[in-house]
């Protein structure tokens, strides 16, 4: 790193270093998305719970925004696999959209399905990449992240005994 500002910029876009794994970057990097996340379940309740997730979320999502363009050109390629902030904004949306009274239920299943729709991008996070700066890096997982929810709902609506049966 070339000096104090790209250090900084490196270690908030790999969700503090964790996107330098040498290996599923974007998996390994929804690790802090998930601890952020307990911490705030285990530390507020009802709707203080919501309203800290959706301030992380939208924290989360201006700085995507923001160092999108600086990582591309830092790491010279569009969304690259070191930038994971985007895989914390998509964690933090599923769990926004889609809880159960279960914490521990709540991050396997959203872990899961949020891993597994943005790895396929179905239409039209797909199609989203192409967006300029970091709306195209960010987009695309946001989008993903509203299937996995959609999908968290209409598997605990037909297996409500693996979700703990009721969902907040």
């Amino acid at each position: 790193m070339s000096n104090t500002s790209d250090f900084v910029k490196a270690g908030l876009c790999s969700a503090v270093w964790f996107g330098y794994s040498p290996f599923a970057s974007g998996t390994v990097g929804t690790i802090p998305a998930v601890a952020l996340y307990i911490w705030i379940a285990t530390t507020f309740s009802g709707a203080w719970q919501t309203m800290v997730i959706l301030l992380s979320l939208v924290v989360v999502s201006l700085l995507s925004i923001a160092l999108g363009e600086w990582a591309e050109t830092f790491w010279g390629k569009k969304d690259p696999s070191k930038f994971v902030l985007d895989e914390v904004a998509g964690f933090l949306l599923t769990v926004l959209l889609f809880r159960t009274p279960d914490l521990t239920l709540t991050v396997f299943w959203a872990f899961i399905a949020t891993r597994f729709f943005d790895i396929v991008k179905p239409p039209p996070a797909f199609q989203v990449q192409s967006a300029p700066e970091g709306w195209g890096i960010l987009l695309d997982d946001l989008i993903a992240s509203i299937y996995a929810a959609l999908f968290l709902h209409v598997a605990n609506w037909l297996f409500p005994w693996a979700f703990g049966s009721i969902v907040t």
